[in-house]
């Protein structure tokens, strides 16, 4: 039996086997859990210290979001590399390969931080916002066995998994400061050796333990179900896309990112100017990833049981919240600091996960981790958007005014989710 031969036998069983194919689904969940737990520690890097390094190396604010819009940039052309990777060959494969690419790049920020070379930088950190796309891609994995009523959930155990790198990672700063300067290394890149060393094992466990892979399973599953219902391909295909759904999930999520993004970046940049040292930068932005993440297994449930659009609207509202305490915030407390950014993570915690589960909920398993892909990009470069335009914005006006208005963009996704409601979305 050849190994094409094998993989159809495989597939034949869980076709047959539903009692497989939910045993298969949890043994995915761990996995994922796994290699989100190393993608979220090399997440964190780049988001608490990037920002610095730039300042540090170009000597000015002006482009401080500079390092933030290039990982995020660069996230947005990897998330259509591993989406199509992915559909074409497996998850496995995709997601693998996205994070191997974010460790290689994280070891380039290193080198150029040691020779001081600007053009390695904004390259490397490129190449490094790969692991970025893979981390946020990783929880489609976790859907792709999973039925209508526990899709939030399952996007929500893969996110909230991330939690325990993400929050580690910042609050590791000055042990890898320290570590760095040990081995004659830049204190800010110090960071940097620990993502590349995190997305590394990320990518290894799901290459190793990502067997049999839960995309190609699917597919298969579905093609057996559409085959036993005696239908044509194209009349399938066009009756599991939902269309609206895929815009309005997209659009919740694009939103989200870009606000998020630029209130986070330039937090950092905000604190230092009124003598906040590099420790309280990172309890407040670890706070803020703790809240991007930790919530989520409430959020999934209430995503699965009160529905995608109550808990979209709800991502507006937190989002306005967050932009009016950042606004209101008095320069030298640490405390309200922590409520805003706090704020800001949960917003988008409400935001990724709901519109994840619209886009999966609206998406056929043949084209599905490419339209995952492509949607991906959008939300990319709209953190791109927001972590480039940041330091221009604030440099012209100040760090109150960006976050306010970041707070009223956020209320913009109330009215479009009502629009939708109302076309049955």
């Amino acid at each position: 039996m050849n190994q094409n031969q094998k993989q159809q036998a495989m597939l034949q069983g869980y076709i047959d086997s539903p009692e497989k194919v939910k045993a298969l689904y949890r043994r995915t969940l761990w996995i994922v859990v796994l290699s989100q737990i190393f993608g979220g520690a090399g997440l964190a890097a780049g988001v608490t210290v990037g920002a610095l390094l730039a300042q540090d190396m170009l000597g000015t604010d002006q482009f401080a979001g500079l390092p933030v819009a290039l990982f995020t940039l660069g996230s947005a052309a990897a998330a259509l590399i591993i989406g199509r990777l992915s559909q074409r060959f497996s998850r496995r494969t995709g997601l693998a390969s996205g994070f191997l690419a974010g460790g290689i790049g994280a070891i380039g920020v290193v080198a150029a931080a040691l020779s001081d070379n600007l053009i390695l930088l904004f390259a490397s950190l490129l190449i490094y916002g790969a692991g970025t796309a893979t981390n946020l891609q990783a929880r489609y994995a976790g859907t792709d066995l999973a039925n209508v009523k526990q899709r939030g959930t399952a996007i929500s155990i893969a996110l909230v998994s991330t939690t325990f790198g993400a929050f580690a990672g910042p609050n590791m700063i000055g042990v890898m400061g320290r570590f760095a300067e040990s081995i004659g290394i830049p204190a800010l890149a110090g960071p940097f050796v620990l993502a590349a060393a995190a997305y590394i094992l990320a990518g290894f466990v799901l290459q190793i333990f990502l067997r049999p892979d839960p995309l190609l399973v699917s597919k298969a599953i579905s093609e057996h179900q559409q085959g036993q219902a005696g239908m044509k391909d194209m009349e399938t295909l066009d009756a599991a896309i939902n269309k609206k759904g895929i815009v309005l999930g997209a659009a919740v999520m694009v939103l989200t990112q870009l606000i998020m993004f630029a209130i986070m970046t330039m937090t950092p940049i905000h604190m230092g100017h009124y003598g906040h040292n590099l420790g309280d930068v990172g309890l407040v932005i670890s706070i803020h990833i703790a809240a991007m993440y930790l919530p989520s297994i409430v959020t999934g449930i209430l995503v699965d049981k009160l529905g995608r659009i109550v808990m979209a609207t709800a991502s507006g509202v937190t989002f306005m919240a967050a932009g009016i305490v950042a606004a209101l915030a008095p320069n030298d407390s640490l405390f309200v600091l922590i409520v805003a950014l706090a704020l800001l993570g949960l917003g988008w915690n409400f935001g990724l996960i709901s519109g994840t589960t619209l886009i999966v909920d609206s998406t056929h398993p043949s084209t599905r981790a490419k339209t995952q892909g492509m949607v991906d990009v959008l939300v990319a470069l709209a953190g791109a958007t927001g972590g480039g335009f940041s330091g221009m914005i604030m440099a012209q006006t100040s760090y109150a005014v960006m976050s306010l208005v970041g707070g009223v963009l956020a209320l913009t996704l109330i009215p479009v989710v009502f629009w939708s409601a109302k076309k049955n979305v």
